[in-house]
């Protein structure tokens, strides 16, 4: 059953992040700094409304069991002795300072947290503004400025440790998912759709892509389409991977790199399409799971953009 209307005027949707997000210093000149989250909790501000409604949480950190989960210990474990050591370059594009093992770690855990909010009746939706962002993470190695994957994570363990038989991923940042489809496709009980940007960074995400189960739905377009044509392909692709398929939960890489004018990306969307899917989501969300949807930050390199298109999201997560 759906949320009825006096238990929608009570729903909880919870604002998660954590102070060691912060401590992951890629430097100023690094599209994925400090900055990013500071326009989300600044946007928050210049909504006091919004901010009043949420119920903010102070995520944790996910421990090594549940790293381990999707990745190989022996890359979690260089990935600490890294940040250890000082720090350094995991990739190219992938930096990691003194700070990152703390920062990745509580991004990861607040994602769990907010896995278990939703089921346990705490808050039944949620977003997580985390860093760095997880999309791209592989089971043993960084990506794309990515550690660990944390909606894959989220996935996988709300089926080990929740026992959920079915979850939904829906991934709109402007890069395919990669990383989050590695680590989900063996799972036939986790359905994963990425809308992207074809062709570009990190190459992969073709459509034939489906995986072994036939659970990936990858939905490649060109930049520069009306932003109508990217929201109907997403709702297209996520009707398709939910037929005979209902979710438990649905989980969403929130990528706001996938707006206009945002540096690393050529797609078109403006804050009314975020709206728009956001609010896709959650109706669908109330059909399927009782309204249980987990949001978490991907990318966004347009700090301001960022911002106010979280703060769009959160305030369509409310229904």
């Amino acid at each position: 059953m759906g949320i009825t209307q006096n238990e929608r005027f009570d729903l909880k949707i919870a604002f998660i992040s954590h102070s060691d997000c912060g401590r992951h210093d890629t430097g100023w000149g690094h599209p994925e700094h400090v900055g990013r989250l500071r326009a989300v909790t600044r946007a928050l501000r210049n909504h006091p409304e919004l901010f009043h409604r949420l119920e903010h949480v102070e995520g944790r950190h996910a421990t090594l069991d549940e790293l381990t989960i999707v990745h190989d210990e022996e890359y979690v474990m260089r990935v600490e002795e890294l940040a250890l050591s000082g720090g350094g370059r995991l990739d190219p594009d992938t930096v990691a300072s003194q700070g990152s093992w703390d920062a990745a770690t509580a991004g990861a855990g607040s994602v769990l947290d907010a896995v278990d909010m939703a089921l346990d009746g705490r808050a039944l939706r949620s977003f997580a503004a985390v860093r760095p962002p997880g999309h791209h993470a592989l089971r043993d190695r960084a990506m794309g400025f990515c550690l660990f994957g944390n909606v894959a994570l989220a996935a996988r363990y709300a089926r080990t440790h929740h026992e959920l038989e079915r979850v939904l991923i829906v991934d709109w940042d402007v890069h395919h998912g990669n990383g989050t489809q590695a680590l989900v496709q063996s799972d036939p009980g986790i359905h994963f759709v990425s809308m992207h940007q074809w062709p570009w960074y990190p190459g992969t995400g073709a459509a034939s892509e489906r995986g072994v189960h036939g659970n990936l739905w990858n939905i490649p377009l060109p930049p520069g389409l009306p932003a109508e044509r990217y929201v109907e392909a997403l709702e297209r692709g996520v009707d398709e991977a939910t037929s005979g398929f209902t979710p438990d939960i649905v989980l969403i890489s929130a990528g706001f790199d996938s707006l206009r004018g945002d540096p690393l990306g050529g797609f078109t969307l403006e804050y009314e399409h975020v709206a728009q899917l956001t609010r896709f989501l959650v109706e669908r969300a109330e059909f399927w799971c009782e309204g249980r949807v987990v949001s978490a930050l991907e990318g966004g390199y347009a700090p301001d953009r960022l911002g106010e298109a979280a703060a769009v999201h959160m305030e369509a997560l409310g229904g």
